[in-house]
């Protein structure tokens, strides 16, 4: 954000900052909910209730900077030494589920529901790593249409609200541990604010295990996003310079996942005095207290009753499917 455009969002970041203490407010003082699921639902309620404001909006669709600057802060309280004994058996988890679920939905939208092939593909894409983001990321490659990027936001919107709410409640019916919770979750829900929504609502260290999982998935965008590049390029054509560069590769790859790296070696280290670091901490959790207000202004419910059948049928068979799979393997690798 620069100097010149800080008037322009300053009334947006007020929004999100009150929404914020807000919720605070209402979950120590009134109704003892966790307060990162009330700054989600006071969002959804400014959206859908009133609208969000045009002067409001630049500033409020800037939610997502300030979860990525939590996350980077956020290294800071990792428990490296802990992810780094586990480290393996977490990779090999991510990586063969995200596999699993690319195939998995492409498979399933393309045979079973029959969709265009185009829109599967998003979809695929979106489920699969890092939702809304991906589905953007994979369009210029896919060569969507408009309609069908309509389509696959909506769909996953639609799940982001519906795995925030379902996963904390599962997980303690379930009395799952806080490392099984958060890898669970970091792998079979979708878009990254709600996994890391989800986590903290759940526990501290769940939501460290969470946010851990799902940048695991979310590195993986830029890999996707060329590949589908390459397979649409040579399937519509034998021309194969639009396959995508290492520059853009680099432009798909979500640059906050090397701050938050960097932040949790540094502090691994012991190079930040431990006075810092609990100041840190409380710095991360405030700012997804701000960002979660924003997330919830982007679940427009009017949006979601437009999404078609058949797409939501194809998420959700996949949903079900990965988040069924990847419990058992997460029990048996950390339970």
């Amino acid at each position: 954000m620069t100097v010149r455009a800080a008037p322009r969002v300053l009334p947006g970041l007020l929004v999100l900052l009150v929404g914020g203490v807000l919720a605070h407010l209402l979950s120590t003082a009134v109704l003892g909910v966790n307060r990162l699921l009330l700054a989600v639902g006071l969002g959804v309620l400014l959206a859908n209730a009133v609208g969000v404001p045009e002067w409001a909006e630049p500033g409020v669709e800037t939610h997502s900077r300030w979860l990525e600057l939590g996350i980077v802060l956020m290294g800071a309280r990792v428990a490296v030494d802990q992810l780094l004994a586990t480290g393996p058996t977490l990779l090999l988890l991510v990586v063969g589920f995200l596999g699993f679920s690319l195939v998995f939905v492409e498979l399933v939208a393309r045979e079973v529901f029959e969709i265009p092939e185009r829109l599967g593909s998003l979809l695929a894409a979106g489920y699969s790593i890092c939702g809304v983001s991906a589905i953007v990321a994979v369009s210029s490659g896919v060569r969507a249409k408009a309609d069908e990027i309509a389509y696959a936001v909506a769909t996953i919107l639609l799940f982001d609200a519906v795995t925030l709410a379902a996963y904390p409640t599962i997980g303690r019916l379930l009395d799952l541990s806080d490392i099984v919770f958060g890898v669970w979750s970091g792998i079979s829900m979708v878009s990254t604010g709600p996994v890391v929504a989800a986590g903290f609502a759940y526990s501290e260290q769940a939501g460290q295990w969470a946010t851990i999982t799902k940048l695991g998935r979310n590195v993986f965008i830029g890999v996707v996003a060329v590949l589908y590049a390459v397979y649409y390029a040579r399937r519509d054509s034998d021309d194969t310079s639009a396959a995508a560069s290492w520059r853009s590769l680099w432009e798909q790859f979500p640059t906050f996942v090397l701050g938050f790296v960097a932040v949790a070696a540094v502090a691994s280290a012991g190079l930040i005095p431990p006075a810092v670091v609990s100041l840190l901490e409380r710095g991360y959790q405030w700012l997804f207290l701000v960002a979660f207000v924003g997330l919830g202004t982007s679940i427009e419910i009017r949006n979601l009753r437009n999404t078609g059948v058949q797409p939501l049928l194809v998420v959700l068979a996949s949903l079900l499917t990965v988040s069924g799979l990847s419990l058992l393997a997460s029990l048996l690798a950390f339970g």
